[in-house]
């Protein structure tokens, strides 16, 4: 086995993804790591160093007729072409071991938007002075769990709240067995419990809304401003926005990708889910009908455990509303599925107008105008 180059190996290059490129090095391609993405332009890490990438022709024409082959995204580990001097071309993205992805909000060609690919911990970043909000919470964990990436849960400006212990116990409430870490980047509150998830080769991803602090902590970490970074407003407490793309950098201990804010992070799919209501689902198990919609039927033992005031009824309208935006996205990105949903409806439809002409007769005969 060809040793891993060290100028990749910081990168997080392995001997496993040696072994998974050798079809592309037999074809005279280089490895590299895609550090940022800007429409359709890609700042590539080679072994030669960091470089701009435009895609293949090829590339753009598969993803254009198939909206499941995959683009570059940052943290893909890609196939890359040519001399840096020469104008390198992309050519392939090797298989991901995971991707943190949301259903795309503009982009109906293409239903599903990649924020991170390849990453080992997905740090979900809410802030403790107006950010604080535990259904938010809930659908990032959602999107975290069915990513393939480990959720770590880090509330934010622990500096400025005086309840701290009461909003932690709620945010772990809300992410059964999911890490919860209160941290401040001004008082350097809970980066050691952060730095554990650091390590060489592994990557970690920042996600949350605008001015949460996301940069503030990196530049923490990394002991040094890598990042560019805003005071809060006096009007709202929230920070300023400042990340504009997102992009990977190195720390002295670790692989970082920085994100914007997220304006709104819809699902992809409902496989997520289960982790993020793990406590739900556990009761769910317990009841008597293993397809009880917990709505009323006999033995539910959810409605049960509401009424004893161990599961919160928001908590299972959350859940509901996450299973139902799930199921649309599915239906919008499948046609099979979207064909057989609606021959499930066409056929309960009929069904039910053939009961009510069994039972009424016919209703829709013109009247007799006499």
């Amino acid at each position: 086995m060809n040793a891993v180059p060290p100028a990749l190996a910081t990168f997080g290059w392995s001997e496993a993804l040696a072994v998974a490129f050798q079809p592309h090095a037999d074809a005279g391609h280089q490895p590299g790591r895609v550090v940022v993405e800007e429409r359709g332009v890609v700042h590539v890490a080679t072994a030669d160093g960091e470089t701009v990438a435009t895609l293949a022709g090829r590339l753009r024409h598969e993803a254009d007729l198939d909206p499941e082959v995959r683009l570059p995204a940052v943290g893909d580990w890609v196939a890359v072409a040519g001399h840096p001097a020469d104008g390198p071309v992309v050519h392939a993205v090797l298989p991901r071991a995971s991707a943190i992805v949301r259903r795309a909000p503009s982009d109906h060609a293409r239903p599903t938007q990649v924020l991170a690919a390849n990453v080992d911990v997905a740090f979900l970043v809410m802030s403790l002075n107006r950010d604080f909000n535990l259904r938010r919470l809930e659908r990032y964990l959602a999107v975290a769990w069915e990513s393939g990436a480990t959720p770590v849960v880090l509330l934010s400006k622990a500096d400025l709240v005086d309840d701290l212990d009461g909003m932690r116990l709620a945010a772990e409430a809300t992410a059964p067995g999911t890490e919860v870490v209160a941290v401040s980047a001004v008082s350097g509150e809970g980066l050691d419990a952060v730095r554990r998830h650091l390590g060489p080769g592994r990557t970690v991803v920042f996600l949350g809304s605008s001015g949460v602090g996301k940069s503030s902590l990196v530049n923490a970490l990394a002991g040094e401003p890598l990042l560019v970074t805003a005071a809060i407003r006096e009007d709202d407490a929230r920070g300023r926005h400042t990340t504009t793309r997102r992009q990977l950098v190195r720390l002295g201990d670790g692989i970082c990708i920085d994100t914007p804010g997220l304006r709104e992070l819809a699902l992809v799919d409902g496989d997520g889910l289960a982790e993020t209501f793990d406590d739900l689902e556990a009761v769910a198990r317990t009841c008597r009908f293993g397809d009880c919609r917990h709505d009323g039927e006999p033995g539910c033992a959810v409605r049960a455990a509401i009424g004893e005031g161990r599961l919160s009824a928001e908590r299972l309208a959350a859940y509901r509303k996450l299973e139902r935006e799930a199921r649309r996205t599915e239906l919008a990105a499948n046609p099979v599925a979207r064909k057989a949903a609606r021959r499930k409806w066409s056929a309960m439809i009929k069904n039910v107008e053939r009961s009510m002409d069994l039972k009424y007769g016919r209703t829709d005969l013109p009247l007799d105008p006499w």
